[in-house]
């Protein structure tokens, strides 16, 4: 696993959403059927990660745990990196998850996700840079923010580089 002492990690469970500068590395653990979301604006330094557990919109106001639901993460995302002063013309976006991690044959959970956070970027006209998603088994994602680099394993792989800001992949 990657590590660097001189870095602040941050672990993003399931229905969070964390940000940070160029000093944080954000690590969401084991992924499903859920879609983690890593967004970077390469000028700022600046990125987030959002772990979303469901597809759509939670429609309760300041519910704890609205950012379970895409829409509602993608939107705290976005709120987070706009404090930081991003011009969302730069973000860079990678999806990782949306796996049918139990093999049933209808379950659609994961794929579901997937299509309601592939929607809501191309209605933001967010383009995704890079991902690695469904399939049948878990994967981790690991973001370097100083660095610009999003890391992820499949199953029991050794951690790639899914995407590192200035790639043409």
């Amino acid at each position: 696993m990657y590590e660097n002492p001189l870095k602040i990690m941050k672990y993003v469970n399931t229905g969070e959403v964390f940000s940070g500068g160029f000093e944080t590395i954000l690590n969401s653990g084991a992924i499903g059927s859920c879609v983690v979301i890593t967004a970077f604006d390469p000028v700022k330094i600046v990125g987030a990660m959002a772990h979303v557990m469901l597809p759509g919109t939670f429609q309760v106001r300041n519910q704890l745990h609205a950012t379970r639901y895409a829409a509602n993460a993608i939107e705290e995302m976005l709120c987070q990196l706009r404090k930081f002063g991003i011009n969302e013309e730069n973000i860079e976006i990678c999806l990782v998850g949306g796996a049918n991690v139990l093999t049933r044959e209808k379950d659609s959970i994961g794929q579901d996700n997937l299509d309601s956070v592939v929607k809501i970027l191309f209605e933001k006209r967010i383009e995704i840079k890079a991902k690695s998603i469904g399939g049948f088994e878990r994967r981790t994602a690991l973001f370097d923010i100083g660095k610009g680099c999003i890391y992820y394993t499949v199953g029991d792989s050794k951690q790639k580089i899914l995407w590192q800001t200035g790639s043409k992949q």
